[in-house]
This record gives C-alpha cells, sequence and structure tokens, in this order.
C-alpha cells in the first residue's frame, strides 16, 4: 500500500481471528489491509506457534464457507466424544473408573447439528498456513513485517503510523494484534485481568493404541491436564501446572520431561512418544473494558484473553470476526459509515454478553477446578455427577462448546456473507 492509499478497513494483526476477519471482508466486496509484526512466512515456522486448537464445529463452518475446507479438512480431527475427569492423583483416564466424570458424546446432537462432531482438532501451524494461502489468493494486502507505532481517531477516519513512518487511513481500525494490542492503548480503551500463576505446557505425541476421536480434560490440583486427539493417533497435550514447575519442564533434559509426562499421562492409550519441541505459555485472564470506540473495534485477543480450559479463547475470536464482518458488509451496502459509533454499538452489543459471561465462566471454572479443597471437590463432583445424568443439560453444554446457541451470524451458520 503506498502511502496515505486509503483502505476500507485496517486489521493490525494477521493472527487466525484478524486473517479470518479480512478474508471475510474481501470475499463480501471490501478492501482489508492487514498488519503484522511477523511476517507469514515466519508465522508458518514449526517453532513458531506449537499450540493445536480445538474449534467449534459453528466455527469451521465459517472457514468452510470462505473456501477454506479443502486446505483444513486433511489436518482437521473430529472430536466424536469429550471425558471429564475429576482426580488428586496423576494418571490420565488410568484405573478404575473416576468417582465423578462427565462423558459428551456427538451421537446425542447428531440430529440438532447435522451430523457435525463436538468440534475439530486443528494444528495452529496448518490452521495459519491454510489463511496465510486464502489471504494470498483473494489478493489482501499484508504490510508484514510492520508494526502500528501509533494510531489517531478522527471524526471520518482512522490514521495508523507504522514503526516506518508509513501512514494509513481508513473508516475503521480493528484492533487484532493480541493482548498488547497498540491500537486498543491508543484508542484509550483499558483493559482488566490478572494472572493465574499458571504455564500452559504443550506438546505434541504419538500414541501406540488409537485415540478413536475421544478429548480428556482431567482435573488435578495443580491445574488441567488436556489430551486433545490430532490426525494420525497423535494428541497434543495441554498440561498447566505453575509457573515455577512449567519452567521447570520446559527446561527438563528429553528423558526427564518424558518420566513426568509418562506419570502423569498413564498407559492407557499405550507408550507415548513426544515429537517436536515442548511449547510453554503463560496463562491470564485479560477483558477490554469496551469492545470498540469511535472507528476502533476490537478483535480476538486484544478485546478477551481467556484460560484455554474449556479451549474457547481462539472461538471467542472467530465468532468476533464472522459478528463483526456481517456488521460491517450490511452497514457497507446500505451506504452507512463502516466506522461510525451506530455501525461499531451493532458489533458491541451483538457480542458483549457472550464474552463477558464466557470470559467469567472460565474464570469460575479455573478456581474451582485448579485446586485440591475438601469441600469444592465434593460440590464440583456432584454437579459433574448431576450433569452427567441429565440429557437436556448435557446437550445444552455441547451445542454451546459448538458455538451454536443463541443469534448466529450467517458465517456460523455456514453461510456467505
Amino acid at each position: 500500500m503506498s502511502e496515505g492509499r486509503n483502505a476500507d478497513v485496517i486489521v493490525a494483526g494477521a493472527g487466525m481471528a484478524g486473517a479470518t476477519l479480512a478474508l471475510s471482508l474481501k470475499q463480501a466486496g471490501l478492501d482489508p489491509v492487514l498488519i503484522d509484526p511477523v511476517a507469514f512466512d515466519d508465522q508458518l515456522a514449526p517453532a513458531f506457534d506449537g499450540r493445536a486448537s480445538a474449534i467449534a464445529y459453528a466455527a469451521y463452518r465459517q472457514w468452510r464457507a470462505l473456501g477454506l475446507g479443502d486446505a483444513l479438512d486433511p489436518h482437521a480431527q473430529r472430536i466424536e466424544q469429550i471425558l471429564v475427569t475429576d482426580s488428586t492423583t496423576p494418571g490420565a483416564a488410568a484405573g478404575a473408573a473416576p468417582p465423578f466424570f462427565l462423558r459428551f458424546d456427538s451421537g446425542e446432537i447428531a440430529d440438532r447439528s447435522d451430523g457435525e462432531p463436538l468440534g475439530y482438532l486443528l494444528e495452529n501451524r496448518h490452521t495459519r498456513a491454510a489463511l496465510a494461502g486464502a489471504v494470498k489468493a483473494a489478493g489482501i494486502e499484508v504490510l508484514a513485517p510492520a508494526r502500528v507505532a501509533q494510531a489517531a481517531f478522527g471524526p471520518r477516519a482512522a490514521e495508523v503510523t507504522l514503526a516506518d513512518g508509513r501512514v494509513l487511513s481508513a473508516p475503521l481500525a480493528v484492533g487484532a494484534e493480541g493482548r498488547g494490542s497498540v491500537i486498543r492503548a491508543e484508542a484509550g480503551i483499558g483493559a482488566i485481568g490478572w494472572d493465574y500463576r499458571q504455564t500452559g505446557v504443550v506438546a505434541t505425541v504419538r500414541l501406540e493404541r488409537p485415540h478413536e476421536g475421544v478429548a480428556y480434560e482431567y482435573f488435578l490440583p495443580g491445574g488441567p491436564f488436556a489430551i486433545l486427539p490430532l490426525t494420525d493417533d497423535r494428541a497434543s497435550l495441554v498440561w498447566t501446572e505453575s509457573t515455577a514447575r512449567g519452567a521447570a519442564l520446559k527446561a527438563a533434559r528429553p528423558e526427564m520431561f518424558q518420566a513426568h509426562l509418562e506419570r502423569r499421562f498413564g498407559d492407557f492409550l499405550g507408550a507415548i512418544a513426544v515429537e517436536g519441541p515442548v511449547f510453554t505459555y503463560p496463562l491470564s485472564l485479560q477483558l477490554a473494558e469496551r469492545m470498540v470506540a469511535p472507528r476502533v473495534a476490537l478483535l480476538g485477543d486484544a478485546a478477551h484473553g481467556v484460560h484455554p480450559i474449556a479451549g474457547q479463547g481462539l472461538n471467542l475470536g472467530l465468532k468476533g470476526a464472522a459478528a463483526l464482518a456481517e456488521v460491517l458488509v450490511d452497514a457497507a451496502r446500505a451506504g452507512e459509515d463502516i466506522g461510525s459509533e451506530a455501525v461499531l454499538e451493532r458489533y458491541a452489543a451483538w457480542r458483549r454478553f457472550d464474552t463477558v459471561m464466557l470470559s467469567a465462566g472460565m474464570d469460575a471454572f479455573v478456581r474451582l477446578f485448579s485446586n485440591d479443597n475438601p469441600l469444592l471437590r465434593m460440590a464440583r463432583g456432584a454437579g459433574m455427577a448431576v450433569v452427567n445424568r441429565i440429557g437436556p443439560a448435557r446437550r445444552f453444554f455441547m451445542q454451546e462448546a459448538g458455538g451454536a446457541v443463541g443469534d448466529l451470524p450467517r458465517l456460523l451458520r455456514g453461510e456467505t456473507l
């Protein structure tokens, strides 16, 4: 983009939520520009992001509607069941059946979800590659590596200045560049949150026995231990520990890490072998005080960064991308100013309640399950037992996790804009 040239929307942050938004806008006839400090090629490197994400089936419909199905389907592992167990000792899902557990089965909601699974497990590197390819094919301009230095928001346009001095102008700037969003700070939008003093240790393992599409969430006093099924009988492990233990595990020799992992994992899926590097990520909650301001909208972790305990962080961002794209496209087609407060408030009103309630729910979930208080253990065990026996409650939770509850944007219904 030449200096001073106008775009329709400046999207700061070419991560998965930002790229999805840009692709949605472009396919509907708007002209977005993406800015990111990291070039796409670097984002695709194996060492850039070792995580896998549980994608709600409604969010996966969005990607299919945007034409990403052929690129993503070979790497998408269906989640057919989720088993949630609670115990004080390691050895995930090993030994006798735990006294308190929840089991969710995609077959229970097949009549409501058109046969979709509970969700899909996708390694982030494959999702990033598919989005990068689609963005390039769509002709979306990507400025990377490029960093937003400052931004100003006038009555008619947002003006974004890059660190190299280039100045971009558009009716709207979207902050999608993560928890340290410059766009959010420049717009004067504050954020609240706290550190959980926990670290997520992430590794990929190959399994001796088939996982059969079952995801395990195993709650221990130090935090959850998740075994998430990947294609080719592999699994992504998300191992929550205290910050100190997480650092020790990251620094441990491979044989020591393997020994700790086997003790935590158990042998119910046979022998396990770590493939690739071990990653660690600090865990915290951060929630923007507002989702919009004059000429500004926030998306993804810039608006809401949550604990990965239920795998909803990226899904929140993708829901936001679908809602924001629909609001902006409909407004543009009606001849409205897409950066006006009236238009942006529709997006905020659509996403505000779901975002706040899910963020608060995840925070309560962390506090309820990441401890060994006997009274809380009894209460949560009783709650799990009750939900497990009530079919309608189980089915509601499955549909909610699948992103199929409430007023869905068209993209989440699998429809194009």
